[in-house]
C-alpha cells in the first residue's frame, strides 16, 4: 500500500467519504466532493488506485456533487473507523498502524481533510487605531466538521506540523495567522 496516497485518502474519508457494503462481501469507498474541483477530484481517482493498485475507481455525478467510489473487500481494514451512522455520533480513534502513517505524513493527512471539509476564505476584522476605525482583510483556513474526534484530529496533525491553529466555533478549525496560513498554504497547495 501506499502509505502517502493513503494518508491523504484518510483525510478524504474522514471529511467527506464513508464506506458502504456491496454485494459478495465487497465494500465501496465514497468520496463527494464538489464538482467545481475537477483537479482535486481526478486527485481522489488517482488515491484510490495508488491505495488499490490495479482498481478501476468511477465515479458519479449527483447535483452540484463529484462522486468517487471504488470496490474492494478490505476497505473495512483500512478504514476501520468505517460504521453505522455518521460519523459525529461514533467515537473516531485511529488504530496505532494508522497514527503512526500520520505521523509520517502529517502535511497529506492535512491536504485530504482541508481540501475535502476546509476551505481558503478571506475574513476581515476592524480595529480602531488612532482613533478611527480600520478594516484589516486576511486570508484564513478554515476546517469544518460536526465530529469532535475528527476536529481533534485535524488540529494533531496542525500540531505535527508546527501550524498555528484554533478552535473558532464549535465545528470549526481555523488557520489565521498570516505565518501559519502561508505554512498551510505551502503544506497542501491550493483548493482547486
Amino acid at each position: 500500500m501506499d502509505r502517502v496516497a493513503y494518508a491523504e485518502l484518510l483525510g478524504w474519508y474522514l471529511g467527506d467519504g464513508y464506506v458502504s457494503q456491496g454485494r459478495r462481501q465487497v465494500y465501496n469507498l465514497h468520496v463527494y466532493n464538489d464538482q467545481q474541483y475537477a483537479r482535486l477530484n481526478q486527485h481522489v481517482l488517482e488515491l484510490m488506485s495508488a491505495v488499490k493498485p490495479g482498481s478501476r475507481p468511477h465515479v458519479r455525478h449527483v447535483p452540484g456533487c463529484v462522486v468517487s467510489t471504488v470496490g474492494w473487500k478490505h476497505w473495512p481494514c483500512l478504514f476501520p473507523q468505517h460504521g453505522a451512522g455518521r460519523k459525529h455520533e461514533r467515537p473516531i480513534v485511529l488504530e496505532d498502524w494508522q497514527a503512526e502513517i500520520v505521523r509520517a505524513f502529517p502535511s497529506h493527512f492535512l491536504r485530504g481533510l482541508f481540501h475535502s471539509d476546509g476551505a481558503r476564505v478571506a475574513n476581515w476584522a476592524t480595529r480602531v487605531v488612532a482613533g478611527e476605525r480600520r478594516r484589516y482583510d486576511y486570508p484564513r483556513w478554515q476546517f469544518s466538521n460536526r465530529s469532535d474526534d475528527i476536529l481533534a484530529l485535524c488540529g494533531w496533525a496542525l500540531d505535527l506540523v508546527g501550524v498555528a491553529w484554533r478552535r473558532s466555533g464549535p465545528w470549526t478549525v481555523s488557520v489565521s495567522r498570516r505565518e501559519a496560513v502561508a505554512d498551510l498554504d505551502a503544506l497542501i497547495g491550493p483548493k482547486s
